[in-house]
C-alpha cells in the first residue's frame, strides 16, 4: 500500500520543528514550471512528511508570484494527501486580534489570476465542487489541537485573498468588512483550489498579525509589525501542527480524495495526451 504523506506550506522557518528528523531536500521539475522551492521530506510525530517554503528559503517570492499548480503538483507527485498551511494574515473584524488563529472554511476571491489556479484546460474540462473549499475533517482535527495547546483559536472564517503585494488602502480595507470578510491575505486560495482539484485534503492555520488598516485606533499594517507578530506566532503554529499530525488517518478515505469523480466534463475518448500525461498524477486513478 503506497506511503501517503502529510504536506505542510508555510513560512521558511516552519520546517525548524522539533522532531523533524531524516531531513531531506527533494527538487522536482512539473509541467506547471518550478515550485516555489525544493521540498523538505521527512519525519514529524510519527509521519512521513513534506514541507514546501511559499515564498522560497530567504522569502524572495511576492504573493503574486507564487505558482500553485506547480507547488501543489510536487505534493501530489511526492504522495501528499492531506496539507497543513500556515499563513500570515490581517484581521477585518475586532474580534479577531493579533496572535488568534482562524481556521479558515470560507475564500472570497480578489485576484485576478483564476486562470492560473487550476489544472484543467488544454483539452480537458473540470468542474470541482468548490462550496465547502477547506476540508472539514481536518479542520476539526486542527482545532481540536489548538483547543488543546491554548491557542486563541475560531473555528470558521472568510479569508479575502487579494492581489497585493501592497497592502490594502482604508476604503478597500473597510469594503472587504463590510463585504462579511474576516481575514485578509494574499496567498491561501490558490492552494486551496489546487489541492482540491488534485483530490489533497487542505486545511489553513490562519495566523492573525495585525487589523490590517480599517481600525483608526490602530497602527496600519508595516511589514515590521507583520514580521514581530509572525516570530510570535510560530510557536502556535509548531505547537498544533505536531499535535494535529499524528490523528491525521493513514489512508485518504474523506469527501476531498475523490473531488474529481463526476467533476470532468470531456469524454475520455478525447484527452489529449499531452494534457494527462502532465496531469497522471492527478488523473491515474481515473485513466
Amino acid at each position: 500500500m503506497a506511503q501517503h504523506r502529510i504536506g505542510l506550506i508555510g513560512g521558511s522557518g516552519l520546517y525548524d520543528i522539533e522532531g523533524f528528523t531524516h531531513q531531506k531536500w527533494v527538487k522536482l521539475k512539473t509541467p506547471f514550471g518550478p515550485p516555489s522551492d525544493a521540498c523538505l521530506t521527512g519525519r514529524l510525530a510519527g509521519r512521513e512528511v513534506v514541507f514546501l517554503p511559499r515564498h522560497a528559503r530567504g522569502h524572495r517570492i511576492l504573493p503574486g508570484e507564487i505558482n500553485h499548480r506547480a507547488n501543489i503538483w510536487a505534493l501530489k507527485k511526492l504522495q501528499v494527501a492531506w496539507i497543513l498551511s500556515v499563513s500570515a494574515v490581517g484581521s477585518l473584524q475586532p474580534r479577531y486580534r493579533p496572535r488568534d488563529v482562524v481556521l479558515i472554511d470560507q475564500f472570497f476571491d480578489r485576484t485576478r489570476r483564476s486562470h492560473e489556479h487550476t489544472f484543467f484546460g488544454r483539452g480537458i474540462v473540470g468542474h470541482v465542487a468548490f462550496a465547502d473549499p477547506v476540508s472539514t475533517e481536518l479542520r476539526t482535527l486542527l482545532l481540536r489541537s489548538a483547543r488543546a495547546v491554548k491557542a486563541r483559536v475560531h473555528n470558521g472564517g472568510t479569508y479575502v485573498n487579494m492581489e497585493g503585494p501592497a497592502f490594502s488602502t482604508r476604503a478597500e480595507s473597510q469594503t472587504y468588512r463590510e463585504l462579511g470578510g474576516d481575514v485578509i491575505g494574499m496567498t491561501a486560495l490558490g492552494e486551496a483550489k489546487c489541492a482540491r482539484e488534485a483530490e489533497i485534503a487542505y486545511a489553513t492555520l490562519a495566523m492573525i498579525t495585525d487589523y490590517d488598516c480599517w481600525k483608526a485606533d490602530e497602527r496600519h499594517v508595516t511589514v515590521e509589525m507583520v514580521l514581530a507578530n509572525v516570530a510570535k506566532n510560530a510557536a502556535t503554529a509548531k505547537a498544533i501542527i505536531t499535535r494535529t499530525i499524528p490523528q491525521i488517518p493513514s489512508q485518504p478515505g474523506w469527501p476531498c480524495h475523490s473531488a474529481l469523480q463526476g467533476a470532468i466534463m470531456t469524454d475520455r475518448r478525447a484527452w489529449p495526451a499531452k494534457t494527462i500525461a502532465a496531469l497522471r498524477p492527478m488523473l491515474k486513478r481515473y485513466l
